[in-house]
């Protein structure tokens, strides 16, 4: 053991981050909405959701397809020899990361699992999706002590993984911050994937702009954006270039809506379903009595439909257009999007791309 934990100090000592690239372009790409066509040139990074954590606390592919699709996304290395893949872990409702990161062994045993298939499938690197330490919002086993054993999973993850891996998390804000050493677990990552979406969902009292850059002008105070979020990254000392804003390539609706303000920042009776923007563009906006709107203020798009009283918040070319400035102007280390099978004609892609 003490052998061990020696070859573990040295590792992390040897260890630096390499110098960040430049804005990146981080694609989730999921194992059940795999694209036939990606425009590698575009990317520089794919996150391919998701493995999956067993009983015995080790990190693997949940079913048999994925060795060929995860071939698929190396073959892309011929058309761009700079791309990185990334096996994504976890995900929404995803069990297993409180007990792995439990006690020293189970993090050395999660750890060797993860090299393990990082070997065998000739991947880049690992993206940690745990939603959320210390939390069990989504069903999922949690504890108190999750703060401090994300660190030292982390910590853990490096020391094995060493610089021959790239190691990031995906991240959320407010509470989030709570649960984890947000200050401490930046030093063994890469970059971390803020997940800047989903502000406003089925569980939020009002409707809203999900993947805002500002607030509403009708927001109340409490609620989310993506400039608060990531002054509260910059705030606990998360150095901007390793801060990748994230952006949604899909949309969120909402049925029964009061119709003050067209919908928006209201109450209402039942959230409706998410949208991909490819349906979006399809069959919502400015169709079937869905108007395009634009908040000024929030830097956000919505639709609504007056009639219907209907609202819908998403992403488009315009306010990702804007977000790809707002990286540029804080020096932030790129942008990431979930997902990319959702925008079937490019166009929020290029607007990250043009951005850049």
């Amino acid at each position: 053991m003490l052998r061990t934990a020696l070859l573990a100090a040295l590792c992390l000592l040897a260890w630096a981050p390499p110098a960040p690239a430049q804005q990146r372009v981080v694609a989730y790409i999921t194992g059940w909405t795999t694209p036939p066509e990606i425009a590698a040139a575009k990317l520089t990074h794919i996150n391919f959701a998701f493995g999956k954590i067993d009983a015995t606390g080790q990190v693997v592919l949940p079913h048999a397809g994925i060795p060929s699709q995860l071939a698929h996304l190396r073959s892309l290395k011929q058309k761009n020899p700079q791309l990185k893949i990334l096996l994504s872990v976890g995900g929404w409702e995803a069990e297993g990361f409180s007990d792995a990161a439990l006690s020293a062994e189970s993090r050395a045993k999660f750890a060797r699992s993860v090299v393990a298939l990082l070997r065998e499938h000739s991947l880049d690197g690992v993206d940690l999706d745990w939603e959320y330490p210390g939390q069990s919002v989504a069903g999922i086993k949690s504890r108190p002590e999750d703060k401090q054993n994300f660190t030292a999973l982390l910590r853990e993850m490096r020391a094995q993984l060493g610089d021959r891996y790239l190691l990031t998390i995906a991240s959320a804000d407010r509470e989030y911050f709570d649960f984890t050493e947000m200050d401490r677990v930046h030093v063994y990552l890469d970059w971390i994937n803020v997940m800047s979406y989903d502000f406003f969902n089925s569980l939020t009292p009002t409707t809203g702009h999900h993947a805002g850059l500002y607030a509403s002008e009708f927001a109340a105070p409490r609620d989310r954006n993506a400039d608060a979020s990531v002054r509260q990254h910059l705030a606990a000392g998360i150095p901007a270039e390793k801060i990748v804003l994230g952006v949604a390539f899909y949309g969120r609706g909402f049925a029964g809506v009061a119709p003050l303000h067209h919908g928006l920042n209201q109450a209402y009776e039942r959230f409706e379903a998410a949208h991909p923007y490819s349906e979006l563009v399809e069959k919502f906006i400015n169709r079937d009595g869905f108007v395009r709107e634009w908040d000024v203020k929030a830097q956000a798009p919505f639709l609504w439909n007056a009639q219907k009283r209907a609202f819908i918040t998403y992403d488009d070319p315009q306010s990702i257009a804007i977000k790809a400035q707002y990286v540029r102007e804080h020096h932030l280390g790129g942008m990431m999007f979930w997902e990319l099978s959702q925008d079937s004609s490019g166009a929020l892609l290029d607007a990250i791309v043009q951005g850049r």
